[in-house]
């Protein structure tokens, strides 16, 4: 058996060169391929299937003819992909004055419109993605607990410090978990099974909020994970996963689905308790 490509690289570098060889159903599948790799890192075998137009054991028979054992081995490098570091902070800022340059604009003025242009498209994709029945029962998971854990550490500290300031203003326990003195196992130590944990964590997820994570699943705390990929290592383990695509300028991802979210979730708890106490 032959020995399938190691990188997402590679394997385009092999389908390239035998896609002249291949079967019409099997170059259907390279094209797709080609054309549409987050649809393959992030999709089923019955969606990607019915997209690109061929029964679902074409795919498994495509990955063998690349010497995979299945889909699911190729599609792993589509992932790891996905995953790979992003440029440092300072590397982004020299590539967005670089292609600003280009496009023959000024920095400074455009900036603002291609932000709120991005962050409003961002917000709307928020709103026709994000499952009614995920907010309800994280809103379930929320009154139920006798107290709330919120984890967030980098980017993603911003949103989990507002999501402690709402929860307390609405009088709920709230415990954010900031690691002060190194002192994140301890922190997270004090939750209990009626308790419940939100956490955020964007890529490359942060060694400290997959601790927390590990800490509470080991004490069955419920988890509501707020993530960027729906193959972030701490989907698998959330009672309820959102997956929210920011808005990303230049290569800057902005905060605002992700506060959007954590607002929502914030006064649709207040509601139902101020519901509750009424009834």
């Amino acid at each position: 058996m032959q020995k399938p490509p190691q990188t997402l690289s590679e394997l385009k570098a092999a389908v390239t060169e035998k896609y002249s060889s291949l079967s019409k159903r099997l170059s259907q599948v390279a094209q797709y391929l080609l054309d549409n790799p987050d649809e393959i890192a992030f999709g089923t075998v019955a969606v990607i299937s019915k997209d690109a137009g061929v029964h679902p054991s074409t795919l498994v028979r495509f990955a063998n003819t690349f010497g995979y054992s299945g889909f699911s081995e190729m599609q792993g490098l589509f992932q790891q992909e996905l995953l790979q570091d992003t440029p440092s902070y300072q590397e982004r800022v020299r590539l967005a004055q670089k292609e600003m340059q280009e496009a023959g604009v000024a920095h400074e003025p455009h900036l603002l419109n291609q932000f709120v242009s991005a962050n409003t498209q961002a917000l709307e994709h928020l709103a026709q993605t994000v499952p009614l029945a995920d907010m309800e029962r994280a809103i379930d998971i929320l009154i139920n607990a006798n107290a709330t854990y919120i984890a967030g550490v980098r980017r993603a500290y911003v949103v989990s410090t507002y999501f402690s300031y709402a929860l307390q203003h609405i009088d709920r326990r709230a415990y954010l978990i900031d690691g002060v003195g190194g002192m994140y196992k301890e922190q997270a130590s004090t939750m209990m099974s009626n308790d419940a944990l939100i956490a955020i964590s964007f890529y490359p997820y942060a060694d400290e909020t997959q601790n927390v994570v590990a800490s509470a699943i080991e004490k069955n705390v419920p988890l509501i994970l707020i993530t960027d990929s729906a193959i972030s290592p701490l989907a698998s383990s959330a009672k309820v996963c959102f997956v929210v695509k920011e808005a990303e300028v230049h290569t800057f991802r902005s905060l605002s689905s992700s506060l959007c979210l954590a607002q929502s979730l914030s006064i649709g708890l207040a509601y139902r308790l101020e519901n509750k106490q009424q009834d």
